[in-house]
This record gives structure tokens, sequence and C-alpha cells, in this order.
């Protein structure tokens, strides 16, 4: 299959000229990996069909993401995320895992699939039963200190910030105004008033252990993902526009070391030119058909 050069006014998500992938992209897909072990590296569009919203696709809404820099150093913007995230990660946790979870949980399983690097933070591909699965950017669930380094869960600080800030979501749900996105972020302005939880410890700032933009990646997880990626024979791309490094490096790597890429998004993506065959289809319709055809 012929590469497809992006060109100079591409933008990450922009739609995909190309018609929807057929039967022999699928076939080709099936041809790139069958015999081979294979790592995944997964972005927001696999949980698109789990109800939660993608960064960059087609259809995704413009949104101006946190950055560690102002969560850390105004108290004012950290109020406003925490506000923000209180209502986004009650329906995050609703969310539940989508086929095509299921679908590569079982290629693990089966000893298809080495493991995952995922760009999500939703741990739903935990839940769906993978087991080897790499958080690239961490995952909503754990809370930490900046100062003491205690820890909590997510429903831990949920309980402490439904006692601080009584009817809040009920409030807010009334007005309406809400955008959840993939970070149990939301959009979301009426946030003057949301009383943000300090440690217990030491009264220090909590952050949910995630990646912010503008952070590194841990140099130990990097390095995992690294070796997960040398420890396969070929690189399935699914639901990433690859608009960031942290994700893009990887796909370089294997590229470099001559691994097939199969590369699946709706939208155009950074490492098109690299892919041995590129999809332009939805990431579960994909992953069940290639269950059923690498199993």
């Amino acid at each position: 299959m012929p590469t497809f050069r992006t060109g100079i006014g591409w933008m990450p998500g922009e739609p995909d000229a190309r018609p929807p992938a057929g039967q022999d992209e699928l076939d080709a897909a099936v041809a790139a990996l069958a015999g081979r072990r294979i790592v995944a590296l997964t972005g927001a569009g696999f949980s698109t069909d789990s109800g939660l919203p993608d960064y960059r696709g087609p259809d995704a809404k413009p949104r101006n993401p946190m950055t560690y820099d102002q969560f850390v150093g105004d108290p004012a913007m950290r109020r406003h995320y925490w506000a923000r995230n209180h209502l986004g990660w009650h329906h995050m946790n609703a969310s539940e895992p989508n086929d095509g979870h299921y679908a590569l949980a079982r290629l693990e399983a089966a000893g298809v699939v080495a493991g995952v690097i995922t760009q999500n933070v939703d741990r739903l591909h935990e839940r769906a039963g993978s087991r080897r699965v790499i958080d690239l950017h961490g995952n909503y669930d754990v809370i930490r200190c900046l100062s003491c380094g205690w820890t909590c869960s997510r429903a831990e600080l949920d309980a402490m910030l439904l006692a601080l800030n009584p009817g809040f979501l009920e409030r807010v749900s009334e007005l309406g105004d809400v955008e959840v996105a993939p970070d149990a972020d939301v959009v979301l302005e009426a946030t003057s008033d949301f009383v943000v939880a300090a440690c217990p410890r030491c009264g220090g700032v909590l952050k949910p252990d995630i990646v912010f933009f503008g952070e590194s990646v841990p140099p130990a997880t990097t390095r995992a993902a690294y070796d997960l990626v040398d420890d396969s024979q070929a690189l399935l791309v699914a639901g990433t526009s690859l608009a960031v490094m942290s994700g893009l490096r990887f796909v370089r790597h294997a590229s470099g070391a001559g691994l097939p890429i199969v590369l699946v998004n709706r939208g155009l993506t950074r490492g098109d030119d690299l892919a041995s065959v590129r999809l332009n289809a939805g990431t579960t319709e994909v992953l069940t058909y290639l269950e059923r055809h690498l199993s």
C-alpha cells in the first residue's frame, strides 16, 4: 500500500481525504501482523466508543488543557481544574471498556499481543483485562501530594471534595455548561466558590498522578515502553493522531527497527508516512476484526 504524505498544511486530527478502510486494508493489516508478537500504542480515539471524546479527532471540540505550571503556580487555576475534574471524574468513572478494549485484552491472553502502551489515563485497558499496560501519561485514579508524597485513590479524594462542596455537583449539572474531556476534565465556568482539598498530612498541593501538558513522562516509564517495543515484532497504533512526541517517538523507534506498523485512526496523524498499513477507520471495528483473524 502506498504511503500518504500529509503536506505542510496538515493539522493533527484533520479529516482523512481517503475513503474509509475497506476489505483490502483490513486484509493488509492482518497480513502485516500475522505471526508476529505485537505491541499496541493507543490514544484517546480508542475510548470514544466508551463515551469519552478525543482531543484531536475530526469531531473534537477546541479546548485548552491545564498546563503543569498553571496547576502548581496559580491557586485560582488549580481551583478551576479541581472543580472541573470533580464533575468529569464521575463521568469517566462510570464509563465501561468497549469491544475494542476487550478484543485487545483477548489478543494478549492468546499470546498475540505482548502489551499495551497507552496515552490514555482512563484505565479502561486494565478494566477490560489487559495485563501488561504501560500508562504513559499516568492514570486518573491515583492522587499524590507534591510536598510529602502522600497518596490516596481518586474515590477517596472524591469523598473529601463532596464533603467540602455540598450540593456542587447538583448545582453545576443544572447549568448544562459541561463537556467531559479524555483526562476527566470538563469545560465549566462556575468554579469560583469551589473548595480545593489539601493534603491531610502536610497541607500541601494534591495532584492527580497524570502527566500534565508541559510535564515530562517519567524516564522509567519511557524506558519500559521502549523495551516493550524492542521485545515485539510489530506495532499496532490505534486511536491517536500522534500529535505529541510522547507517542510519536515509539512509532519512529519501531520504524527505525524495521518493524511493520499498522496505524488505525479516524483523521490524519503525524505517523502516516511511517505506516506499513494505514486504515482510516474506528478502532473498535478494526480490533474486533483483527481478533477474529489473528487469534
